[in-house]
């Protein structure tokens, strides 16, 4: 019975801590959102889609409104999006998503993270020409036709959609360029966003042993536990 509740209690753990690194991730963003184009979700489209994300993972009304409200004061904190760069143990290319008000802090984790995994930080351009940015849109797909759907929104840059039986939902998928237009055109046609997504893709993959995989794959759980760095994009098949 210990041992059951000891199992319980880790698993309780786990999903608090990831709770709340979601709930950090959306509070930055808000913040960025903010400043780059004001408190009002009306006149502020990056705010509006944080704020469907806040709800997708029910994250509380009243801590996004505070979120908001801070973020509008003048001293609040600032972060900036940065994106670093590197090789994973045996070559496997890695970009590291990161959110920080304090860059020099976060380059310095994520060269310890490297560094320890027998990987190398690289430099601006090293990897993410191997993978593409590309937008995500979770729509819900009751009542809408996918082959019409597809044939509405092809001019506004969507590249695929597919259907995730699971959650009955559509995922809409289109180049990071074209982002806006994407969004707009969804507000416009008055289908609900659930939640977006911004995520690199890589071009083709690499092959690992099951061995090599396990390795990799703990450096990365190791960043990702980190509470500047946002998510972690490789091409392991």
């Amino acid at each position: 019975m210990g041992r059951i509740f000891q199992t319980r209690k880790a698993t309780m753990f786990k999903r608090y801590a990831k709770m709340a690194k979601a709930f950090t991730k959306i509070g930055r963003e808000i913040v960025m959102a903010v400043k780059l184009g004001g408190p009002n979700p009306d006149s502020n489209p990056r705010l509006r889609m944080v704020i469907q994300n806040a709800k997708a993972v029910n994250m509380p009304k009243t801590n996004v409104d505070a979120a908001i409200k801070r973020a509008s004061e003048k001293d609040s904190t600032n972060y900036d999006e940065v994106i670093y760069e590197g090789y994973a143990p045996h070559g496997v290319p890695v970009l590291i998503q990161c959110t920080s008000n304090n860059p020099t802090r976060t380059v310095a984790n994520v060269r310890m993270y490297f560094s320890r995994a027998n990987g190398a930080l690289g430099t601006n351009g090293s990897v993410s020409f191997m993978f593409e940015h590309v937008v995500l849109f979770k729509i819900d797909a009751a009542d809408l036709d996918k082959d019409e759907l597809e044939l509405e929104l092809i001019d506004f840059g969507l590249e695929d959609i597919n259907l995730d039986e699971e959650n009955k939902q559509f995922i809409i998928q289109t180049q990071f360029v074209d982002y806006g237009r994407m969004q707009a055109a969804l507000e416009d046609k008055k289908i609900a966003v659930i939640e977006s997504s911004k995520i690199y893709v890589p071009t083709s993959t690499k092959e690992l042993t099951p061995e090599q995989e396990t390795e990799v794959m703990a450096m990365i759980e190791k960043m990702e536990e980190d509470d500047d760095i946002e998510a972690v994009y490789h091409n392991i098949a």
